[in-house]
């Protein structure tokens, strides 16, 4: 039986309503770009050289920033093709950002894309430049470093995966929509702290199978209950599974979303999972200028940036006290 627990935060923060009839046994739409607003004087754009490439983002400073207080840090990251203008849009963590009061990072791949390893082009690795870009806003922004946090759509999901692997010591939590961990990282991947992870995947997702990829594809995909498995593992969590299905009907012609917890893992870590079923590759409760997945969006009721923000603030890093950046000084 399931016990009201803070699980239950994630599921009424992340939910307005439960039920969502569609006309398909799928919802397979990528989120549109939204068009660019006003920029407020909250919102710049940043660049910095590393790795001998000239690199750019789009930052998001709540109104409420002062310069003597350490604020919390999202790095976002856009999808194939993406920008971090659009998944600043689809996502609306500035909302959140203005709300809560954390400063809100969005990246950009080089040629929209990310490179884990190395881009057979641009030879680059993004891991090192996500590295190298905390360091950058650290010296522009005062950031908690104790609660930085990283989360990323499909290909950025994918690099969210990463970063928990090869990152752990300067990111405090992670959560990938529509995301998962290649093959290779999975079999090299040995952090020697516990990773606090969330995932947000569409059990009929094209792009990001549920089930998985093939073995012999080229940076293969595991699927997302073996890479649930494998940071339950890693995180030595001792409890069942706590699940609630957040749609109270199992037709196949609605979404349904079930929503997994593990806890009882080491140093606090959890593992949070919430699957669409017959959900497809989208950022839930996600802005877009395609008014189908508006629809679904607004029926669904399932808020995913709402609930990653409520997740992460469940999370610090403990590894190192708390430390501010004097240089500071915007």
């Amino acid at each position: 039986m399931y016990k009201k627990s803070d699980f239950s935060k994630y599921v009424l923060i992340g939910f307005l309503s439960t039920t969502l009839a569609v006309t398909s046994n799928s919802i397979q739409i990528e989120a549109k770009s939204i068009p660019r607003e006003k920029i407020f004087q909250s919102e710049n754009y940043g660049t910095l050289t590393n790795q001998g490439k000239l690199r750019t983002y789009y930052m998001y400073t709540p109104k409420s920033y002062n310069h003597k207080h350490a604020m919390s840090l999202v790095l976002v990251f856009h999808g194939d093709n993406g920008s971090g203008n659009s998944i600043a849009k689809t996502s609306r963590f500035n909302n959140l950002a203005e709300a809560f009061g954390f400063i809100a990072v969005y990246p950009n791949g080089l040629e929209h894309q990310w490179s884990f390893t190395g881009h057979v082009r641009q030879k680059v690795d993004d891991i090192s430049f996500v590295a190298a870009l905390i360091g950058h806003i650290e010296q522009i922004r005062n950031i908690n470093r104790r609660k930085i946090y990283a989360t990323g759509f499909s290909q950025g999901g994918i690099l969210t995966q990463a970063l928990a692997c090869r990152l752990p010591n300067k990111i405090a939590a992670f959560a990938s929509v529509a995301g998962s961990l290649t093959a290779r990282f999975a079999r090299s991947c040995h952090p020697t702290v516990s990773i606090s992870m969330m995932m947000i995947n569409g059990t009929n997702d094209f792009s990001v199978h549920y089930h998985g990829d093939p073995i012999t594809q080229k940076e293969a995909l595991v699927s997302i209950p073996e890479t649930i498995n494998f940071w339950k593992r890693h995180d030595q969590c001792t409890s069942s599974s706590q699940f609630q299905y957040l749609s109270p009907t199992k037709s196949r012609n609605h979404l349904q979303v079930k929503a997994f917890r593990y806890s009882g893992c080491r140093n606090a870590s959890e593992v949070l999972q919430f699957a669409v079923v017959n959900g497809g590759h989208f950022w839930p409760g996600g802005a877009s200028t395609d008014t189908k997945l508006n629809h679904v969006n607004t029926q669904l009721g399932f808020n995913a940036s709402k609930a990653i923000w409520s997740f992460f603030q469940h999370h610090s890093l403990t590894t190192f006290k708390a430390s501010t950046i004097g240089k500071a000084k915007r």
